[in-house]
């Protein structure tokens, strides 16, 4: 199970889009109802303040071709779960960005590389608060599924390592330190589509 720290790349995309005058704007999410259904936007960071507001997210799970899991421990400067493990992508799509795109733009940024196959797995739908930082992830949640091949550059602004694990290696991980508030979530949820794209390669 070995850990590759980030090292950073050149041309890393900015977090929000540039405005004219080359100052990032705000960054906006769309707020959904219970079916998902778009209903407004809000700031990025005033959506996920207690209790919540309810907003399109999309969660990436990439694997090798020996069905292991890309896993990313989220660098100590983000402001949300800092320094913790996660599954290899999430993020949020953009006002009118559909979650497939969101889902290839963010692994791009963050990793570096493209996956050779993504697909669509499914939604899902959690509250889950986080006691370290105080922030509730209120989120309407596009799962996608797919393999890696080329190698990661990732953007250590964005990923403090990487590391590709089994399912036994993920299961003595978790029980070494902390991971995402949402990562058994979506992993419950992703498994059946997990299942299919690895053949039963890794344990899953």
């Amino acid at each position: 199970m070995p850990t590759s720290p980030a090292t950073g790349r050149p041309g890393s995309s900015p977090a929000a889009p540039p405005s004219p005058n080359g100052v990032a704007e705000q960054i906006l999410l769309e707020l959904v109802d219970e079916d998902g259904v778009t209903i407004g936007t809000a700031e990025k960071v005033s959506a996920h303040l207690a209790p919540g507001r309810l907003h399109r997210a999309f969660s990436v799970f990439l694997f090798d071709e020996a069905g292991r899991l890309l896993l990313q421990r989220r660098a100590l400067g983000k402001y949300h779960s800092p320094g913790v493990w996660s599954n290899t992508c999430c993020g949020h799509p953009y006002p009118g960005e559909q979650p497939f795109v969101a889902a290839a733009r963010r692994t791009a940024e963050e990793l570096g590389v493209a996956p050779a196959l993504m697909r669509e797995a499914g939604t899902v739908r959690y509250n889950h608060p986080d006691p370290a930082s105080g922030l509730v992830e209120q989120e309407f949640n596009h799962l996608f599924v797919g393999v890696v091949r080329d190698p990661l550059h990732p953007d250590p602004e964005e990923i403090g390592e990487t590391a590709f694990v089994s399912a036994a290696e993920l299961a003595a991980m978790r029980e070494q330190g902390p991971f995402s508030a949402w990562f058994q979530t979506v992993l419950d949820a992703v498994l059946p589509a997990v299942r299919e794209v690895t053949g039963g390669a890794g344990g899953w």
